[in-house]
This record gives C-alpha cells, sequence and structure tokens, in this order.
C-alpha cells in the first residue's frame, strides 16, 4: 500500500482502533496501535506531499527555438 491511498487507509484503520473499538487485549494497547498507525498515515501524506510538489516543480516546458526559414 503506498502513496496518498495507502496513507488515508491508516489514518481511517488508527482513528477506528482508536475512537470506535471497545475490544480488549492483553497484550496489545490498541488506542495506542490506533494512535501510531494515524501518525505513520500523516508522515506519509506529508512525504508524499512534499515529494509530489518537489516532482511536479521540476518538470519545465518545452519551448522549441528552432528558427523557422520559411515563414
Amino acid at each position: 500500500m503506498g502513496g496518498i491511498g495507502g496513507c488515508i487507509a491508516l489514518i481511517v484503520v488508527g482513528a477506528i482502533l482508536t475512537f470506535a473499538s471497545d475490544w480488549k487485549m492483553e497484550s496489545v494497547n490498541l488506542d495506542v496501535a490506533g494512535l501510531i498507525m494515524m501518525a505513520a498515515g500523516g508522515i506519509g501524506l506529508a512525504v508524499y506531499a512534499s515529494v509530489l510538489k518537489r516532482r511536479r516543480a521540476a518538470a519545465l516546458p518545452v519551448v522549441d527555438q528552432t528558427p523557422r526559414d520559411g515563414l
């Protein structure tokens, strides 16, 4: 899972585990696991957006500057 969809999925699943579930497990605190997943999704979105912004800024338009004698 990569990209924006994967990051949003991490945030959604983390929010469900943290706020909407009432499961109790002895070995895993689901509230903390959900918070970690939401943080990882938020960091992933920030990194993906910065890489995407940098990639779009590097694409410059191509200008044809060859002389045309016939016009």
